[in-house]
């Protein structure tokens, strides 16, 4: 079974910076997706930005230049830097992780963004 921790979300003002991190244990294959999505009240749950074991990264449109993705393979953690951050980036933030068509969640971290 593979169990997903994120860590680091909170409240901040518009201009401020956070860092999320996330813990991946269990049984996961060496060559996987990580990532982070967020959801906003009564909005659906978006990508925010993925990076594979190789380091290659995908972001979205609307946090690409302000937020950036990494990972540290070793220990199976990806981390979410955010910075220049928006009242319309409050949401709350869940870790991803996908490998072999199967795909899993953390339980999420708020981040709320004060203006």
């Amino acid at each position: 079974q593979v169990q997903l921790v994120e860590s680091g979300g909170g409240l901040v003002q518009a201009g401020g910076s956070l860092r999320l991190s996330c813990a991946a244990s269990g049984s996961i294959f060496s060559i996987n997706v990580m990532g982070w999505y967020r959801q906003a009240p009564g909005k659906q749950r978006e990508l925010v930005a993925t990076i594979t074991t190789g380091g290659s990264t995908n972001y979205a449109d609307s946090v690409k230049d302000r937020f950036t993705i990494s990972r540290d393979n070793i220990k199976n953690m990806v981390y979410l830097q955010m910075n220049s951050l928006k009242p319309e980036d409050t949401a709350v933030y869940y870790c991803n992780l996908r490998f072999m068509r199967v795909e899993y969640w953390g339980q999420g971290t708020q981040v709320t963004v004060s203006s």
